[in-house]
């Protein structure tokens, strides 16, 4: 989720006034803000989602049809195709659409994840919330606030990153729960990590962006995509490691 950015680097003339570092200071505070209130809304809108489905309980037929019948994978992979549209169709969309898009998708994510209030007791699940949050915000704010480059991560993150779907999708088959277990703590480890690198690399684009205001924009959206699938992806494998599941 980072190539988006990649281009920004060369639309800026040697010629442009550069701000003050107060108003770097002060930009860089809102255009993060901006970035964490668009994530924490997404986050929202697919929790109501979620919770939509668990208040229409297992044996409803709206349900049943969702995740009982060979739809499940086209739930699952919808959240996919709008990544794609989105990280493709990123310098073309506008910055209302990107926005619309970007909630579109987190209501589909929230179709996607519905069926964990349906597998797993609800007191699992707001633990393993708790503790995504409490680990999510730490690693932020240590992203944020460290001198130290975190830059050396990220082509490490993403080989892991790779790796992990390539054995996740291998256990579709296998059904190994050695396996299972192995590539839940991994995917904590790696979404852990890109979670840190992610702020660091948000907060060092800002130098890039913010002399165009609408590529800073549509910009936090991006961003704020990227932590958000880094903190449902960690809650996911947080919930399979310590979860209980409902056998009722």
């Amino acid at each position: 989720m980072s190539d988006f950015d990649q281009n920004a680097t060369a639309r800026w003339g040697s010629s442009v006034a550069k701000p003050s570092a107060a108003e770097i200071d002060q930009g860089l505070r809102a255009y993060m803000l901006g970035i964490y209130n668009h994530m924490t809304l997404a986050l929202a809108i697919s929790a109501l989602v979620a919770i939509g489905v668990f208040m229409l309980g297992r044996s409803n037929p709206v349900v049943q049809a969702l995740y009982g019948s060979p739809l499940r994978w086209a739930i699952m992979l919808a959240p996919l195709a709008f990544v794609f549209v989105l990280s493709w169709r990123f310098e073309k969309m506008s910055y209302s659409a990107l926005l619309s898009t970007f909630w579109a998708f987190a209501a589909v994510m929230g179709l996607s994840i519905g069926w964990i209030g349906l597998v797993f007791k609800v007191g699992s699940i707001v633990n393993a919330l708790l503790v995504t949050t409490i680990a999510f915000a730490g690693l932020s704010v240590y992203g944020y606030s460290t001198k130290r480059s975190l830059s050396g991560m990220g082509s490490f993150l993403m080989m892991g990153l790779v790796g992990l779907v390539v054995a996740s999708i291998a256990n579709i088959f296998l059904q190994s729960g050695v396996l299972g277990f192995a590539i839940s703590m991994i995917g904590v480890l790696i979404f852990a990590g890109l979670t840190a690198w992610d702020t660091q690399r948000l907060k060092e684009d800002y130098d890039y962006l913010a002399q165009d205001q609408n590529l800073l924009q549509k910009s936090s959206v991006m961003g704020a995509l990227s932590l958000y699938l880094n903190f449902i992806n960690m809650f996911q494998f947080i919930l399979t490691l310590t979860g209980s599941k409902d056998e009722g």
